[in-house]
């Protein structure tokens, strides 16, 4: 296919998601349980995603070289053929979007498996990619579990790439299985441990919003959540109390009501989770400011949770408990909470807020992490490469370094 008429089919894909915005942002929220108004902007970042890489497609360019000796060189972009996509539960939509995008825009054909939690809003993309005119073949969805459905394609031998995103442990396996099978291409972004460091002259107000749409957006199943609340010590104790505050407001319910900001986690192996790594904040001695337990008898509702005085040896500290759970710790100066924050086998995020031009360069520059975020959080958009160090995985999502991710070089001497 024309790489032109690649853009318009996805262009045209795009198009169809945003016609039927209302009904794919219901089916997230009763598969995952994010309020319906979350459903909604991940529905229209979805779009902005498609249309960004559907731009892409006749702009994938290869280069002349100038080499050494009596030859003529010239690299071509390529797609690298059929790729394996694999999605977690906590974006259903969005990811699928991440996924999708820049894979067709290269030229490839996919094979996507959802997660066994949230399969609904891929099954009804796909009904929409044939609307759309996409070619036989080129957009599967295969519902099924990690171990079997997923493991059939990080191990099939004519799957030329897997792209992956969930968590560090299954990345790690899919590593094994890959180097098992034909080495396929593979790209992870995998967990986090992200650290928000508060520093003295920020506004303390602004730094609590920050920090609270940090750590308990999406009800915090959120790979990059800012889960570990670094505040320097001039502001501590008033950064605590109004943290507390803000998250004691949190109104927890029904997904589909207009005032709620939190619903249910996804499923009671989540729920159970979660309430095991309160727990250990509590025997471990971190101050419960606020929540520490279940919400209601039904359903998965986890009260949103604010522990103080956390140090970095808690479980708490160490472990991703992707909930409403936010650990605020204590430091004195720039160099002690970079080394702190380092100190962590994940590096997916990082942010920092101050009024110190200095200090937020200083601190972006040396903490290990994908993206790092100033007097922000969370500041994602379809033009901004994503991913992570360490155990957070490998390769891009978004941006051009997304589209790379897809394409395979090479390079052809002539003779002159």
């Amino acid at each position: 296919m024309y790489a032109s008429s690649r853009g318009k089919l996805i262009g045209k894909l795009a198009d169809l998601i945003e016609r039927d915005q209302e009904y794919l942002a219901a089916l997230d929220a009763l598969d995952n349980g994010k309020p319906y108004k979350s459903a909604l902007v991940d529905v229209e970042f979805s779009v902005n995603v498609l249309k960004y890489y559907a731009g892409y497609c006749d702009k994938i360019h290869g280069s002349t070289v100038p080499s050494d000796g009596d030859f003529m060189t010239m690299t071509l972009k390529e797609p690298v053929g059929v790729v394996g996509q694999i999605i977690p539960w906590n974006y259903p939509l969005m990811l699928l979007a991440w996924k999708w995008a820049p894979a067709l825009a290269a030229g490839c054909t996919v094979v996507l498996k959802p997660a066994e939690q949230t399969p609904l809003s891929a099954l009804a993309v796909a009904a929409l990619a044939k609307e759309a005119g996409f070619p036989k073949g080129v957009v599967n969805v295969v519902p099924g579990y990690g171990p079997t459905t997923g493991g059939a394609l990080v191990k099939h031998p004519d799957v030329n790439k897997v792209a992956f995103t969930g968590s560090t442990e299954v990345g790690n396996k899919i590593m094994e299985e890959v180097g098992r099978s034909n080495l396929k291409r593979v790209s992870l972004e995998l967990g986090g441990k992200s650290p928000l460091v508060i520093f003295n002259d920020i506004d303390v107000d602004k730094a609590v919003e920050i920090a609270y749409g940090a750590c308990f957006a999406n009800h915090g199943q959120n790979c990059c959540a800012g889960s570990r609340t670094y505040v320097q010590s001039g502001i501590y104790n008033e950064f605590v109390k109004k943290a507390t505050q803000m998250a004691k407001q949190t109104k927890v319910g029904d997904p589909f009501a207009e005032d709620t900001d939190q619903g249910p986690q996804v499923n009671q192996e989540m729920l159970d989770k979660i309430l095991r790594l309160i727990e250990s904040g509590k025997k471990e001695g971190a101050n419960l400011q606020t929540g520490g337990s279940r919400k209601g008898k039904e359903g998965y509702f986890v009260e949103p949770t604010v522990f103080s005085d956390v140090r970095d040896d808690m479980t708490i500290a160490r472990e991703e408990i992707f909930g409403p759970v936010q650990s605020i710790f204590e430091f004195d100066t720039l160099e002690e909470v970079i080394k702190r924050a380092n100190d962590t086998s994940y590096g997916l995020a990082a942010g920092v807020l101050t009024n110190d031009i200095t200090t937020a360069l200083a601190y972006a520059k040396s903490v290990r992490a994908g993206s790092v975020w100033v007097n922000c959080y969370d500041a994602i958009s379809p033009q901004t490469p994503f991913g992570g160090f360490k155990q957070s995985g490998m390769g891009r999502e978004l941006g051009e370094e997304g589209l790379k991710e897809y394409l395979e070089l090479k390079t052809i001497s002539i003779k002159v």
